[in-house]
């Protein structure tokens, strides 16, 4: 039992410590472009749906107002998106993705690609990996969804 409790034994912690070397990963690999993480994961989800509002693209990135609209500040002075307000509702507020964006897209994929290739995880490992941690967060979502309940 008392190795159990050890730190080296700790799921928390290894989770924690891969936590951390990603962060160094990308902000290696993002520093160049002048983007942060939560930036990039900002790019890869208009990469994949444009024409968001605020409210949408905060969902989808479990962020709140206050983190999201500084964040979509600096994007929009920066030139990788645009913000408008709906014409229809003065409430919603809509993100596109501007061309600098586009434009920069095969670069940025290209680099992150690379890196995670030098670290030897093979498109097989890469999958297994997801659907691992995929699994973990639903089972730990589902406890604190119970414990709320």
């Amino acid at each position: 039992m008392n190795d159990f409790l050890s730190l080296n034994s700790q799921l928390c912690f290894a989770v924690y410590e891969t936590a951390g070397e990603f962060n160094k990963l990308y902000t290696s690999v993002l520093q160049p472009f002048g983007l942060t993480y939560p930036q990039y994961l900002v790019l890869l989800a208009l990469w994949e749906k444009d024409e968001v509002t605020m409210k949408e693209l905060g969902s989808k990135l479990h962020l709140g107002t206050g983190t999201l609209t500084p964040m979509i500040s600096r994007m929009q002075q920066n030139g990788w998106v645009r913000k408008e307000r709906s014409k229809e509702d003065e409430r919603k507020v809509f993100i596109y993705i501007e061309e600098k964006a586009r434009r920069q897209q095969p670069d940025i994929t290209k680099r992150v690609a690379e890196e995670i290739e030098l670290c030897r995880i093979n498109a097989e490992e890469y999958k297994e990996l997801m659907t691992r941690l995929n699994n973990l967060h639903q089972k730990l979502k589902e406890r604190t969804d119970s414990a709320g309940a």
